[in-house]
């Protein structure tokens, strides 16, 4: 196809298309002439990629060539590969620390993930995110909150167990590994959705 084709199946402007091939995020067709080339559906597959990391994952350009870059790593497999995701979903917080609330909150998590058999590396950021969460939550005085810990590891753990096991059981390594990004950028963003929607329906339970 030629670009117009591309720009008309993907949705995406010309101008942003090649921005993705100025930065390149997507491969450079196949030359046919001066400035002109042919693309085929791999680069289809790519820009819906890229829309879907942007525009649904919230990931930023420079986050989604390392994405893309793991994916066309042949030496990386799906385990490194959600390791990368996982590193670049993570958010900066501005969170305290320093303090011993701090610490034992952080204790209670590898607890948790103790007490789960979860095989993890105890000094992944998402540990910390967890103990700030737990944090602020007993420094707010709603300790009864916490009581939700152990619902939160046994419904995730359920849900990362099928996703996993779906994702590693795809016969083709491109398929796998691609398959472990939009799985947990887009996995996440319906998760998120979904919970407040039903949020929303017992909150309405309540309510009658």
């Amino acid at each position: 196809m030629k670009v117009g084709e591309l720009v008309e199946r993907s949705g995406v402007p010309l101008p942003t298309i090649k921005y993705y091939l100025r930065e390149g995020i997507l491969p450079p067709g196949t030359p046919t002439g001066r400035n002109q080339a042919d693309y085929g559906p791999e680069h289809l597959r790519r820009v819906r990629l890229i829309r879907a990391l942007v525009d649904v994952g919230g990931l930023g350009i420079t986050a989604v060539k390392e994405v893309l870059r793991s994916i066309d790593d042949p030496h990386q497999f799906g385990h490194e590969v959600r390791g990368t995701a996982h590193y670049l979903l993570t958010r900066p917080t501005r969170a305290d620390r320093s303090s011993p609330e701090w610490r034992q909150a952080r204790e209670d998590v590898l607890d948790l993930i103790r007490r789960r058999g979860w095989q993890v590396y105890p000094d992944r950021p998402e540990v910390d995110q967890v103990a700030d969460a737990l944090h602020a939550i007993r420094s707010l005085g709603q300790d009864d909150l916490t009581t939700l810990l152990d619902t939160y590891a046994e419904t995730v753990e359920k849900l990362a167990e099928e996703e996993v096991g779906l994702v590693m059981r795809r016969p083709d390594r491109a398929g796998t590994v691609e398959a472990v990004i939009t799985g947990t950028v887009l996995g996440e963003a319906i998760l998120v959705a979904l919970r407040r929607i039903a949020q929303e329906h017992f909150s309405a339970q309540y309510s009658r």
